[in-house]
């Protein structure tokens, strides 16, 4: 992949994750080579420009003299550096270093191209630096994490290569990098911006997308399970009120459910209406969709924008102090989708209760046979209930908090990193609920044999009972249902299910 001017989704994901080399595209190294040349100009003319030649923060008007100018980005970096808690995975650490030398490539930010150059030699060998998940509250940036990942630059702190932690001096001797000596301006663009609450995001989004199409699978399997009605998705029905997600997970519904022998034995029944957790279905998972459809539109401006502080415009010689570093859109993108996938995670809860409640769904209590000498799928529900419950807290909105940083200076913050990372401890807690309800699904399926549900939802149980056998007697189930969640992460459900349903979004 080449970096130039703009950055997609799917391309991130292809660098991030399937480990795509990098390099700079002759383009943006011109760009980037311009706008340092003016902080060049900036300097000969002994102006004073905060960040450059000024302190940070509280101390702006404190003028710093040009032998002192190294210093003051190196110690940027090592006072800044005091974020807390669990490191951030690696792919989160990717996702960090190819979009801070995104933003650096749009060619307004007065770095070096070799600092960029470096940011991508790291992604290229594959040399994470250790970033701590914790202390950032969005604005100016995320100036904790993004400190941690430019200490590793300049030789400090430590990285992560094959699995092994060691010092990032050690590991860049030996892939032959020289540790980065930060001129004017750099450790403040390298720190100034929004690049790990957007990579935390970027990642919730490419795994939500793969949640909501399993979702609608599931709702499809537990809607033959219990026999209910395929009538709520009739393109009739949502086409009176037809929000986008809604009319594309009713038609999912439908073609998960076409050829149904279930239905058909049940099409005279005396039963009116099934319960909302299966008749609005296109309402709640629709709903769902569009509110992630949304992020990813923010997403999609925030992954080629410019998001440090002082910015620099060349070509107008002009050097403006704004607030792009703020992070209120990712941090309220990231509350709606946090919010949206714990409703997905509710709705799946309600319909586990429905299939494992005898006096709700007609099947043997808890899908046992033998009941009473084996409890069956019972204390599934309660993990799946335990989640929701956690969720419900986690979906709590961390965008409508501020506390005053820098004496006041920054004194409206975002919260923005929190917020993403509050939405991803709900995506994973949600994998756990939704292949609670496969399991739950396929184990009631297995009591209306020998009739044949609809063609997606009979693909999806032949290639769970492939890997998970009938539940006949109590078992430990831990293990069985880890393996069904990474089949919903690694889309390796969904592809089985696409392979006899071909339009299945």
């Amino acid at each position: 992949m080449e970096l130039d001017s703009h950055l997609d989704l799917e391309t991130f994901l292809r660098v991030v994750r399937d480990l795509e080399p990098v390099t700079l595209a002759d383009a943006a190294r011109a760009r980037i080579a311009a706008s340092r040349a003016y902080i060049g100009r900036v300097l000969e003319e002994g102006r004073p420009v905060y960040g450059v030649n000024t302190g940070f923060g509280r101390f702006e008007n404190v003028r710093i003299p040009d032998s002192d100018l190294l210093e003051l980005q190196r110690n940027l970096i090592l006072s800044h550096a005091i974020g807390v808690g669990d490191p951030f995975p690696d792919e989160v650490v990717r996702g960090m270093l190819l979009l801070r030398a995104q933003s650096l490539a749009l060619g307004h930010s007065g770095v070096r191209p070799e600092v960029v150059e470096l940011l991508l030699a790291f992604l290229n060998h594959r040399v994470h630096p250790v970033v701590p998940s914790q202390g950032s509250v969005g604005s100016s940036g995320d100036l904790a994490p993004l400190a941690h990942l430019t200490l590793s630059l300049i030789g400090e702190g430590e990285v992560s290569q094959g699995g092994r932690v060691r010092p990032s001096a050690e590991v860049m001797q030996e892939i032959g990098l020289e540790p980065l000596v930060l001129e004017a301006k750099e450790g403040l663009a390298l720190i100034n911006g929004t690049q790990a609450m957007g990579a935390v995001l970027a990642l919730v989004l490419a795994d939500a997308r793969t949640l909501l199409s399993a979702c609608d699978l599931a709702a499809a399997m537990t809607v033959e399970a219990l026999k209910g009605s395929h009538k709520p998705f009739d393109a009739l029905v949502v086409g009176l009120r037809p929000h986008p997600g809604a009319l594309e997970t009713a038609a999912n519904l439908r073609r998960l459910l076409e050829d149904s022998e279930v239905a058909a034995s049940h099409a005279n029944c005396a039963k009116v209406q099934d319960a909302y957790s299966l008749r609005a279905v296109p309402q709640v998972h629709g709903a769902c969709r569009d509110a992630l459809r949304h992020a990813e539109a923010v997403l999609a401006i925030e992954l080629n924008s410019v998001t440090d502080n002082p910015l620099i415009f060349p070509l107008e010689e002009r050097v403006i102090s704004g607030g792009n570093f703020h992070g209120e859109p990712l941090a309220l993108a990231a509350d709606y989708v946090g919010i949206a996938i714990a409703e997905l995670a509710s709705i799946s809860e309600r319909r586990i209760e429905q299939m494992l409640n005898p006096a709700l769904s007609g099947l043997p209590a808890f899908l046992a046979e033998r009941g009473g000498l084996n409890s069956g799928l019972m204390i599934s529900q309660y993990t799946a209930a335990s989640l929701v419950s956690e969720n419900k807290v986690l979906a709590h909105p961390s965008s409508v908090d501020s506390i005053p940083t820098s004496a006041n200076q920054e004194d409206h913050v975002s919260m923005g990193t929190t917020a993403c990372r509050k939405a991803r401890s709900i995506l994973e807690n949600a994998l756990w609920v939704v292949a609670i309800e496969l399991a739950s699904a396929a184990q009631a399926l297995d009591f209306h044999a020998p009739l044949r549900p609809g063609r997606g939802v009979a693909a999806a149980h032949t290639r769970i009972r492939a890997e998970i056998p009938h539940l006949e007697r109590d078992r430990y189930l831990k293990p069985e249902l880890s393996r069904l969640r990474e089949m919903v992460r690694s889309g390796e459900l969904l592809a089985a299910v696409r392979s006899e349903v071909q339009a299945f979004a």
